[in-house]
């Protein structure tokens, strides 16, 4: 059995998220049968994880098997020829035939995307809050600093999300601020169903009151998502990079 593996970028605008649902329009159901289409046989494709609706992708990872040895270059150029213009697929590889892309993932990074002034060009790929830039992100650094590790993070992650375990091993959070676009940045070995927008919520919501470290120590202790911070609109959040 052949095991390929797909590098995709997505904007996320047009879709009820990755995951197939019935009755909507999503990006795996998208590219499953364009796949299928070309290969006149049907195949699973595996995601390295859902992405809501809403959300953009920069590098979400995916994989399919198919008993058929395929020309890459072909393949790919054929399959991105019938994608929507929204869906690209970067790039294609053959890889190791128990390679899973959810199962093998180590580390999944998203970014959040803010801009100051109103722009066409930034309206569907980032969150217009001019105030953000007046945050003091010296101290958002320093209270974001308190979710690295391992943590339970019920209290930032939808209600009634279909895991049971809620606990996150976050390797790295910043913030970084620039001339016209801000942005906030995580990487862990997995997240819960909108932690990002809600982690950046809550965050800035602290920040604006200056409350300190402990403050979100007992938020996650709670573990009661009424606690925390409004999550943030989809379209600032982009799935970044996936390592394995």
């Amino acid at each position: 059995m052949n095991n390929y593996k797909l590098i995709i970028q997505y904007d996320g605008t047009n879709y009820a998220g990755w995951q197939k649902q019935n009755g909507v329009a999503t990006v795996q159901e998208i590219i499953n049968k364009s796949i299928n289409r070309i290969l006149k046989e049907e195949v699973n494709l595996l995601g390295s994880g859902r992405t809501d609706a809403g959300v953009h992708a920069w590098g979400q990872a995916a994989n399919f098997r198919t008993e058929k040895e395929i020309n890459l270059f072909q393949f790919q150029y054929s399959l991105n020829s019938i994608l929507p213009n929204d869906i690209s697929v970067r790039s294609s590889e053959k890889i190791d035939e128990n390679f899973h892309a959810r199962f093998d993932a180590k580390k999944r990074s998203y970014i959040y995307l803010f801009t100051k002034t109103k722009s066409p060009f930034y309206q569907k790929y980032s969150y217009h809050n001019h105030t953000v830039f007046e945050y003091d992100f010296e101290y958002l650094n320093k209270l974001s600093k308190i979710f690295l590790g391992e943590h339970d993070f019920t209290s930032l992650s939808k209600r009634n999300a279909d895991t049971e375990n809620k606990v996150c091993n976050v390797y790295e959070i910043h913030w970084r601020k620039g001339n016209e676009i801000a942005a906030f940045y995580i990487t862990a070995d997995r997240f819960l169903r909108g932690m990002v927008r809600a982690t950046v919520g809550t965050l800035l919501e602290a920040a604006k009151g200056k409350k300190d470290e402990s403050h979100l120590l007992d938020l996650l202790q709670k573990q009661n998502r009424e606690e925390a911070g409004e999550s943030l609109p989809a379209k600032g959040l982009f799935l970044f990079k996936v390592r394995y």
